[in-house]
């Protein structure tokens, strides 16, 4: 059998490399369109949640972008990290000193830890604190808003001054209901709204265990 001639070698090895790197940029772009598919799978489960259809996303999302009715504004507050109890002003708190330690977002069947709550809210989570008599259908659709929205953090506390407070670092909102239409709107809001003190912090990898 004759030898390959040398130039014939270059070329079909010109060839296979191309051929390679062609599989591997299609590859590439089936992972980043996967990716990005479920992405948008994860942002639709969050509407989902908040709201029961596009209509009703807009309004929310309008009604984000005015001043929301209730909403108390507590203003400057302190953000010490220390070691020991603090006595808020306000429970549920919506700032102040804390732990060096976050509380991690989610849903919480018994209270946490005040101090790595008002930490979370410092990294710009929204605390959902409920009355533990609230009930179980009511506690069922707060949880399903943790599950969704990773800066969510939802806990029973005693003593509230009404059967649900949302609170953000200096804003709170009592709420009589957990259908009360305010509600999404101060989630669209303040989930990493423009009051977080530390954009970007995380709300995971701390402390997961109830006080």
């Amino acid at each position: 059998m004759a030898a390959t001639p040398p130039n014939d070698r270059q070329a079909r090895l010109a060839k296979m490399q191309a051929a390679q790197k062609n599989q591997e940029r299609r590859r590439s772009f089936l992972v980043i369109g996967l990716a990005a598919a479920l992405a948008v799978v994860l942002v639709g489960v969050v509407v989902a949640v908040i709201v029961q259809s596009e209509g009703e996303r807009s309004q929310v999302e309008q009604a984000a972008e005015a001043d929301i009715d209730g909403v108390e504004d507590f203003g400057e507050q302190t953000a010490n990290h220390v070691t020991t109890p603090v006595d808020y002003e306000v429970m549920p708190p919506v700032g102040g000193d804390h732990l060096p330690q976050w509380q991690n977002c989610g849903y919480y069947d018994a209270p946490i830890t005040t101090e790595a709550g008002v930490h979370s809210l410092e990294h710009g989570a929204v605390w959902l604190t409920y009355d533990p008599e609230l009930p179980a259908d009511d506690v069922a659709e707060l949880q399903a808003l943790a599950d969704a929205n990773t800066y969510l953090l939802v806990s029973p506390m005693a003593d509230l001054p009404s059967p649900v407070v949302a609170s953000a670092w200096g804003l709170q909102l009592q709420l009589d209901s957990v259908d009360d239409e305010r509600l999404p709107v101060f989630l669209v809001k303040y989930l990493q709204g423009e009051q977080t003190q530390e954009p970007g912090a995380a709300c995971s990898g701390s402390i997961d265990t109830t006080a």
